[in-house]
Order: structure tokens, then C-alpha cells, then sequence
């Protein structure tokens, strides 16, 4: 990537462009200005383009930027990776939401296999393989490095057997204490919080 600093506000903006130009690259659309990917991401066309400076000199004026090159650059300068296979852990009803949302792909991935106790949840539920979490270290997609961790009992126990399986991110449902080694990445996922969070500035910006 370019020497220059990225603004936070433009990089919270890449996964959406990123999740437009891939949703529009499987539609056939080879070639695209910024005035029509704006129509798409609802942003504006300057804001497009400045922020696509940040990863050098990606358009011609009167073509328009190559999606196809854009997703791309993307890949090589952002370092991320589009098939990632992630595992969910916990195919209960917030497991089972994930599951029939599963649409990240566009984005980041998709969740390859999910793991639960129970015999009732496993199977195949919307088109993903769901496995007794005995399994775990057995059924595990090769290469796997995401997990989604979404029960509410042995968590700690659960988190270290993903871990020794090769998990280095988590994203964390379940409001509980837990610890990682380091190099290992914890994404806690609180939505209380973030409802209280939000009742609080609604109501401070209410007495503004």
C-alpha cells in the first residue's frame, strides 16, 4: 500500500466497496466510473474516488475503474482474503440465524462447517454440514482460521481445542471471560452493550 496514511473512515469504506465490486464482478460487470458505484454504495463519487487514491492510480478518466483489477488490488494491498473458510461453534438459535444468513461472501468467506452437542441441530442446515463438536479436531476444514464461537457451556475448553486446531480469530458471542495466547485475535460481540450504548446517545443528543 501507499506510504500515506489511510483515514479510519475510508478504511471502514473498503469492505463495502469491496462487497459491491464482487457482488457486481459475478453479475458480469467488467468495468464500472464512480459515478455508477456510487448509485450502488450510496457514497458519494468524490469520496469514491479519494479514497481509491489511497491505493494508487486505479482509474483512467473516461473508462472508469476494472473491477475485476480493483478486487484485485484489494486482495494484494489490503491483505485479505475473500474464501476464507470460517466455523461456527453453537448451531443453536443464534448459530442457526448465522447459518441461514451466511452471506459474506461478497466480503470475507463463508461459514464451511459449524459443530454443536446437541444431535438434534446437526445435519445439514441450510446447506452447511453441521458435525458433533466431538468432531471438532476431526472435521475442522483444512486451512480454517475463523471460528464463530456461539455456546454457552465449556467455553474456555472449547476456545483452547479451537486454538490448538489452528484458530487465530474468534468471534466471541457468548459474554463470557476468555483467554488467548497471543497472536490469537478475540472479536467480542456484545449487542446489549451496543443497545445500551446507543439508548445513551440518542438521549444525550436529545437534551443538545
Amino acid at each position: 500500500m501507499t506510504n500515506r496514511t489511510v483515514p479510519k473512515a475510508t478504511l471502514q469504506r473498503y469492505p463495502v466497496y469491496l462487497k459491491a465490486l464482487r457482488k457486481l464482478h459475478r453479475s458480469g460487470v467488467e468495468r464500472i466510473m464512480s459515478k455508477e458505484l456510487a448509485a450502488v454504495v450510496n457514497i458519494e463519487p468524490t469520496t469514491i474516488r479519494r479514497d481509491f487514491s489511497f491505493l494508487g492510480n486505479l482509474g483512467k478518466q473516461g473508462y472508469g475503474y476494472d473491477v475485476a483489477k480493483l478486487i484485485e488490488i484489494f486482495n494484494q494491498e489490503l491483505g485479505m482474503d475473500f474464501d476464507e473458510k470460517i466455523i461456527l461453534v453453537g448451531a443453536g438459535n443464534l448459530g442457526r440465524a448465522l447459518m441461514k444468513y451466511n452471506k459474506w461472501d461478497y466480503v470475507v468467506g463463508e461459514i464451511a462447517a459449524a459443530f454443536d452437542l446437541n444431535p438434534d441441530r446437526q445435519g445439514v442446515r441450510f446447506g452447511i454440514p453441521v458435525y458433533d463438536l466431538s468432531e471438532l479436531e476431526e472435521k475442522i476444514p483444512e486451512g480454517c482460521r475463523i471460528a464463530i464461537l456461539a455456546i454457552s457451556k465449556d467455553i474456555q475448553k472449547t476456545v483452547d481445542r479451537l486454538i490448538a486446531c489452528g484458530i487465530i480469530g474468534i468471534v466471541d458471542f457468548t459474554h463470557e471471560h476468555i483467554q488467548v495466547p497471543k497472536g490469537v485475535r478475540l472479536k467480542p460481540v456484545d449487542v446489549v452493550s451496543s443497545i445500551q450504548e446507543l439508548v445513551f446517545e440518542t438521549n444525550a443528543n436529545s437534551f443538545q
